[in-house]
């Protein structure tokens, strides 16, 4: 295999084909990892100002200690770790619906996660965030909800993830957080009214926050958008 590239995984799994690959950016002189799910590109180490700003912008909207915080979506964890990173986090629990994500983890292929599946602090479940939360699942509540899954709220990974952008979905979420609780997004698109206002219905205080960043490779700045969600409003109790 060039030193140049190296495909450290590539599995078949009922989401599709999915890879983890290494490469050398001649340029910047470092490795860099990246997902991709069949044709979709998904994640790289090159880009990881936006995952931790999720956690961040999260973690400081609730501005307690002794955090329960769950994260949906686990890729190469830099959400995970600094949720961890934080001296207000108790917990954090992950949850992924593919299973060799979970596993390159514990295998250690990634330098920055090497530790970070062994914390005692955290647990890794094998689940389907969106069924989790539709089927009300889990009788566990949280303090924050990290989410990091889809692109936008409105191009998503798969068709069945869309109910749990709209009133509804975002309602049986709910149901997942303490009182106090907090929600946040991560958006690759800049902020959308549309979308606040559908979490306007839910929640009674929210916000969007644009997370810039450079990018290498245009020589000029990305961005992206986290949501940040918190107090319930009275709404209605959806029947499983």
């Amino acid at each position: 295999m060039s030193a140049r590239f190296e495909e450290l995984d590539f599995q078949t799994t009922p989401w599709g084909e999915v890879s983890l690959r290494r490469r050398r950016e001649p340029v910047l002189g470092v490795d860099i990892y990246e997902v991709q799910l069949n044709d979709e590109f998904l994640m790289s180490s090159l880009f990881t100002v936006s995952e931790t700003e999720l956690a961040r912008l999260g973690i400081a909207a609730h501005g307690e200690g002794d955090l329960g915080v769950l994260v949906g979506g686990l890729g190469l964890a830099y959400t995970a770790m600094a949720a961890l990173a934080d001296p207000r986090v108790r917990e954090v629990t992950v949850v992924e619906a593919i299973e060799p994500v979970i596993d390159w983890h514990r295998r250690e292929l990634l330098p920055d996660s090497v530790g970070f599946a062994r914390d005692p602090r955290c647990r890794l479940v094998h689940d389907d965030f969106f069924g989790l939360v539709r089927e009300r699942r889990s009788t566990t509540t949280y303090d924050v909800v990290l989410l990091d899954i889809d692109h936008t709220p409105s191009h998503v990974l798969n068709p069945t993830h869309a109910p749990f952008y709209t009133s509804e979905g975002l309602t049986r979420l709910a149901s997942l957080l303490r009182p106090d609780g907090v929600f946040a997004l991560w958006s690759d698109d800049p902020p959308d009214p549309a979308f606040l206002a559908v979490l306007g219905g839910v929640f009674e205080t929210t916000d969007s926050h644009v997370v810039s960043f450079p990018n290498p490779h245009t020589g000029g700045v990305s961005a992206c958008s986290v949501y940040v969600a918190r107090h319930l409003r009275h709404v209605g109790r959806i029947r499983p």
